[in-house]
Order: structure tokens, then sequence, then C-alpha cells
């Protein structure tokens, strides 16, 4: 494939991705205007958000390694007509109920152009260039993040809350026409003409749909209650069940011996930190901002603007970076600055901070965050073979998933221990213990990286 070929795949790969990335974040937005327009309970309207996500992340791994059985070009189309015709069904929607189904439907779209993303830059891009490719899509979706919450405001209070599922209609159209146009259809591979694991995906989707469900419902559930004990419990025997039936499967889901490779190992365990950290510390940034500084929300979202965009310019200088300096150190030293940040930010978090006083770190965070995470992208899909390319673009895009939900869950019950009350002090105290937690995290990460990701374990170094 030409130069210009390939240069289009990113594009639209990149384009479909952000497409997901602003659907995660943009409802939010609107969930008290769709309250107010379609009825229905605050719990009913929640699921708008849940509904998206619990699906999303219970089939991702499945439709990445679909895309490996039956070819990537037919399965991405396939994610684009699902996410545009959910997106209208979305902005149609008569009720909260039909909405609540077709985001779901519309989180199973984002799986499958999120888990096939890597792999289409992958094929199309090799050595140095793929390294800056990934670095360009990672960066991107930085940018999606930041600028979700200002489109939703802005389509919410311009037009209405249909507008932010109506936008991505026409989007999604030519998106298909470009993709249909322009993605290759690769000759076919050994693990195309493989039998489908039915059994070890449908025990997969329920164990992680479980999973995620338990982590997004159980701060409201409560951590020890009947109901998040019971899903966390099912979750793990299912989970359970289909590990025994991959290690016998002909063609696995999850092909077990991916971890046997250091390298791999390293990345995707690193992948799964970076969101626990990233994730979970960002939503207690802005319990600090607001409970403690008194911040209002476009306040808070100013002080995040800046360490965004330090991850944004750091990622793309990760990518090059990597034409000089093998992967484990530049990931390593991306989490030693996520690590002095934390505990930087860990003494400094009081109710009289000053805004300079918690800027410096919060930009050193954002850089190391971006210095770790398109380096791991890389290694991940460079260790293994282009044949298991959709199963490893669905583990990382899963695992990604997956840590956000614990980072929020777990340092939540770090902080609920130490904020005593909802004073200033207290809640400065909470956000404290959550930033210390968070660079241990980064420490043992740093050492994970620098033993697993050497020169050794990854080809060409």
């Amino acid at each position: 494939m030409s130069t210009r070929q390939a240069r289009a795949v990113l594009a639209l790969v990149t384009a479909g991705s952000l497409l997901v990335v602003i659907d995660i974040v943009i409802v939010t937005v609107g969930l008290p205007q769709i309250q107010r327009d379609l009825g229905g309970s605050l719990a009913g309207v929640q699921w708008v958000i849940v509904a998206y996500t619990v699906t999303m992340g219970a089939v991702t791994q499945v439709t990445g390694t679909l895309s490996d059985r039956l070819g990537r070009r037919t399965v991405y189309l396939t994610g684009i007509v699902l996410f545009t015709a959910s997106s209208l069904a979305c902005g149609l929607a008569p009720g909260v109920v039909f909405l609540d189904v077709a985001r779901g439907l519309q989180g199973i779209g984002g799986a499958i152009l999120m888990a096939n993303s890597l792999p289409l830059i992958s094929h199309e891009f090799e050595g140095q260039r793929r390294n800056m490719a990934i670095a360009t899509w990672t960066t991107a979706a930085t940018a999606a993040g930041l600028i979700a919450p200002v489109l939703g405001g802005v389509l919410v209070d311009v037009t209405s809350w249909r507008a932010m599922f109506l936008v991505n209609v026409p989007v999604g159209v030519v998106a298909f026409v470009l993709a249909y146009a322009k993605l290759p259809a690769p000759p076919r591979s050994g693990a195309e003409r493989q039998p489908i694991d039915w059994a070890g995906a449908v025990l997969l989707i329920a164990s992680l749909g479980l999973l995620t469900f338990a982590l997004l419902r159980g701060g409201d559930q409560g951590w020890g209650s009947a109901p998040t004990i019971v899903q966390l419990g099912l979750a793990v025997l299912l989970f359970v069940v289909f590990l025994g039936i991959q290690k016998r499967a002909q063609a696995p889901t999850l092909e077990l011996s991916l971890f046997r490779v250091p390298a791999f190992t390293g990345a995707v365990s690193a992948v799964l930190m970076s969101r626990v950290l990233t994730i979970g510390g960002t939503v207690y940034f802005v319990q600090y901002f607001q409970g403690a500084l008194h911040f209002t929300a476009t306040g808070t979202g100013l002080m995040l603007v800046p360490g965004a965009v330090a991850q944004m310019g750091a990622g793309m200088l990760a990518g090059k970076l990597q034409a000089r300096f093998p992967p484990g150190p530049i990931v390593a030293l991306g989490y030693a600055c996520k690590g002095v940040a934390a505990t930087w930010l860990g003494f400094a978090m009081s109710p009289t901070a000053g805004v300079v006083t918690l800027a410096v770190p919060l930009l050193i965070w954002g850089f190391g965050g971006g210095i770790a995470g398109a380096p791991v992208m890389s290694v991940a899909m460079g260790v293994v073979d282009k044949q298991h390319a959709g199963m490893v673009g669905g583990t990382v895009t899963t695992l990604a998933a997956i840590g956000g939900g614990i980072g929020t869950a777990v340092l939540g019950v770090l902080y609920t221990a130490h904020a005593q009350g909802t004073t200033e002090d207290a809640v400065a105290s909470g956000a404290s213990a959550v930033l210390f937690a968070s660079a241990a995290l980064a420490v043992v990460t740093l050492a994970l990286v620098l033993v697993l990701i050497n020169p050794r374990s990854v080809p060409g170094r």
C-alpha cells in the first residue's frame, strides 16, 4: 500500500475512534435535558451511560478476535454501520428504554471500531512509521476526551440533546463510503480459516459485562453489598470457566500463550495500570477541586486542560523517541513522571493550595501519561504476529476500559476511608491518600516495565 493510502487509513481509523471516545464522555452533559424530555427515573437515565459502557467493555475482546477470523475490513465496515444506525436510533428515541437499548447497540459498534483500530494501523505501517502512527492515534484520542464536554455543552445549549447523537450520522455515512473505498482486503490468513470459539466468546462477554457493570454501579450499590459481591463473584467464576475452555479450544478467543511473551505481558499490564492511574486519579482530582477548593465545573475543567495538552505533546514526542531509544526506558520515564507528580500532589493538596502550586505537578502528570501511552501500544502490537492483531487489539482496548473502572473503584474505597466527612480538610485528606497510592502503583509499574520490556524481549532492539 502506498504512503498516501496508508495515511488515508490512519485518518479514517482515527476519525472512527474519535467518535467512540467522544460518545463515551459527551452524553454526561445532556443527561438532565434527556430526563426532562423523555421522563423516567434518574436510574433509567443513567443507563444511557451504563448501557454504552457495559456493552463496549463486554464485547471488545470478542470483536477483535472475530476480525482475525472474519476479516478486518468486513468487521470494521459492520462496526461503522452499527454505530451509525444506533446513533440515529438514539437521536430519534421516543423514550428512555428505547434510548438505553440503542446506546447498548452503539457500544457494540464502538467496541468493533476501537478493537480494530490498532490492528488496522499495524497492518499499514511498519517500524518507526508505525510508532508515529500509533502516537498520532493516541494523541487524537486524548484531544477527543478534552473537547467532548465542551462540544456536548454547545450542542445541548444551541439545539437539543438529540444533536449529540445525530451529529454522528453524516460522519458515519462519510466514514463508511471512505472505508469501503480505502480499506484494503488483505489476503486470507490461517486465522480466517479457523473455527470461531462461540462458547468462549459467550462466557467472556458475560464475564466482562458483569465485571464492568459491578465496577460502574458498585459505588451506588455499596461495595460490600450483596448485589455487588454476587456480580463480581459470578464474573470471576465465568472468567475461570472461560480460561479452562481456552486451554482446550482449537482456535481460542484469547490465546493464553501470548502472556508467555514478556514484552506483551509488560505492555498490556502497563496499559491496565495507565488507566487505573489516569482515570482513577482524575476522578479524585475533580472531587478535590470542587469539594476542597470550591472550584466551579468550568474552573475544574480549566485546571485539567494544561495536563491534557501536555499529554498530547508528550505522546507525539514519545513516538519520535522510539526511533532512538528502546521502548522500555521510555515507558518507565513516563511512569517515573507519574510517580513524581502524584507524590507532589499528595503533599500539596490542602484547602489552601494555590493554582500555581498544583499546576506544575499536573503538567508533569499529563506529560508522564503521554510519554508512556503510545510506546506500550506499539510494543503490544509489535511483538505478536499479525495473524493475532485483532485479538491483541481487543485485549489492549478491553484492559484499558477495565482499568478505568478498577481505578475508580479501588481508589474510591481508599478515598472514602480517608475522607471522613465533607469538610474541605476531609476531601483534601481523601484525595491525598489516593495520590500517594497512585505514586506507589506508578513505581511498581515502572519496575515491571523495566523487567519485562527490555531490549532482549523487543524485536529490533
